[in-house]
């Protein structure tokens, strides 16, 4: 159980590292998180360049992180049962 919830914080802040914890969808995994370095830095630029985007892009990242953290979350259960 405790690698489950190692998983689901580590999909929360770099979605894709929580599914290559657990060992599970490893194709997906290396791809979501080569997507996200791309997408952080896309953020940290929104923020300097264009301000009044950085609140929308903010949330919109928070909500995918938050369901890829469900999503592992749910994985590692289902695994940890089988």
């Amino acid at each position: 159980m405790t690698r489950t919830w190692i998983a689901t914080l580590a999909n929360f802040f770099f979605p894709g590292l929580g599914y290559l914890i657990l060992g599970h969808k490893t194709p997906l995994a290396l791809g979501w998180l080569a997507g996200v370095i791309g997408l952080t830095y896309v953020e940290t630029s929104v923020q300097t360049a264009a301000p009044h985007l950085y609140w929308p892009m903010f949330a919109s990242v928070f909500v995918m992180n938050v369901a890829f953290a469900v999503d592992a979350y749910r994985t590692g259960r289902e695994l940890a049962a089988a």
